[in-house]
């Protein structure tokens, strides 16, 4: 637009302040919508409030690194807690003459079996030198579980504390750290062990 005395063209600032108020209430708009749609995640429950159930007895801690201890593998050479690699491990002390070692045996193998590249389930017997043949065939039934052994039982007063008895099973986490122990059999495959188990994966 010209000025009728033939002077520049005027200038409007105020359109341009318009339009810049304009986009900043955009954008505010856009940032507002985007907090409302997308949710954060949320953040895994403490393992103590999964302390329930089947999962009554167990013990949460923040324990160390588990015992360099060696203990046998299905082919009979030495190996160690430290080799068993996963985001979690959880390791089973038992024995073919522990009843309850024996029923809960086929929920560990179920809990292998739904959490396979996620979860590493290692049952260590602590059956002697002599019933290794039988213990390796009651293991053989419960795929896909593998076999380990220690004849001489020592890897029971190598965790820290010691193992209370037969059956007691150690969680570790991606870490390498003790996590939670339960002394006693359960049930490995029910809803309130996958509690635990997702909790300890949801960890970074």
């Amino acid at each position: 637009m010209t000025d009728i005395r033939g002077s520049r063209p005027r200038r409007w600032p105020w359109i341009a302040t318009f339009w810049g108020a304009a986009a900043v209430g955009l954008a505010a708009l856009v940032y507002v919508i985007a907090t409302l749609l997308v949710k954060p995640a949320a953040a895994p429950p403490a393992l103590q409030t999964l302390a329930k159930g089947e999962m009554a007895n167990l013990v949460v801690k923040d324990g160390g690194p588990p015992p360099s201890q060696p203990f046998l593998d299905a082919r009979g050479a030495s190996t160690d807690l430290a080799r068993l690699k996963g985001p979690v491990v959880v390791v089973n002390l038992w024995a073919t003459w522990c009843p309850p070692c024996v029923r809960e045996m086929p929920t560990l193998a179920r809990l292998q079996a739904a959490y396979r590249g996620k979860v590493v389930v290692a049952p260590i017997s602590m059956d002697d030198a002599a019933d290794r043949p039988k213990a390796r065939a009651f293991i053989a039934r419960y795929a896909p579980l593998p076999f380990y052994q220690d004849p001489t039982s020592r890897l029971v007063f190598a965790v820290t504390p010691p193992a209370e008895g037969l059956p007691t099973t150690i969680l570790y986490d991606r870490s390498g750290k003790e996590r939670a122990r339960l002394s006693g059999g359960a049930d490995w495959s029910g809803s309130d062990a996958r509690h635990v188990i997702d909790a300890l994966l949801a960890e970074k």
